[in-house]
């Protein structure tokens, strides 16, 4: 994470593990999620080797935007291999405009492998999606993103998340029946 030079409101939202979509919904009086597509798609040379991958190939793919308060504040990217079986991710195909973290975060069955961060920049396949799905010709970058390995049974999927710039506006706001609901101390070793 240090290598990543995030401030540390931006490190708040990068490192804290607990459901993104609870974050933001504590933050927002309206959250809705827009799925951009579903389908097979060809995974990225960098999300290759994580998610067991020899090379790239066709995976599952689903992109979606995360809005609250009508504002794009999350551009988020999920791979799953072919391999993976229908009772391995049995709620994937069938998400709609539902939030993906919610089920992740209600199963048992998951487990969550460990956050890695990166600042995509103009010419990331993904940072130029994200641009793209918004509407945003005109950006600062880097973007902070970040991205999980997810295990259930036998299966893998690894989530992408990119941090648009109207999440900058999000950090001081907290609705009052929710305060303190989902913010953590992040760890020292975040911090330095």
């Amino acid at each position: 994470m240090n290598g990543v030079h995030a401030s540390a409101e931006m490190r708040a939202w990068l490192c804290d593990r607990v459901s993104l979509t609870a974050k933001l919904m504590s933050r927002s009086h309206h959250f809705r999620v827009q799925r951009l597509r579903q389908g097979r798609g060809q995974c990225l040379r960098d999300e290759c080797g994580t998610i067991g991958l020899p090379r790239m190939q066709i995976v599952r793919e689903r992109e979606v935007v995360l809005h609250c308060d009508e504002q794009p504040v999350i551009f988020a990217h999920t791979i799953v291999p072919l391999g993976s079986s229908a009772s391995d991710w049995p709620f994937f195909s069938t998400l709609g405009e539902r939030s993906l973290g919610t089920t992740l975060f209600g199963d048992p069955k998951v487990r969550r492998g460990e956050l890695e961060y990166a600042k995509l920049h103009e010419d990331h396949p993904l940072a130029r999606r994200a641009m793209s799905a918004v509407g945003l010709e005109d950006c600062q970058f880097p973007l902070f993103a970040r991205r999980c390995l997810f295990k259930r049974k036998n299966g893998l999927l690894l989530v992408t998340e990119i941090f648009l710039p109207a999440i900058r506006a999000l950090q001081a706001k907290r609705l009052p029946s929710l305060q303190g609901s989902n913010d953590q101390r992040l760890p020292d070793a975040v911090n330095q």
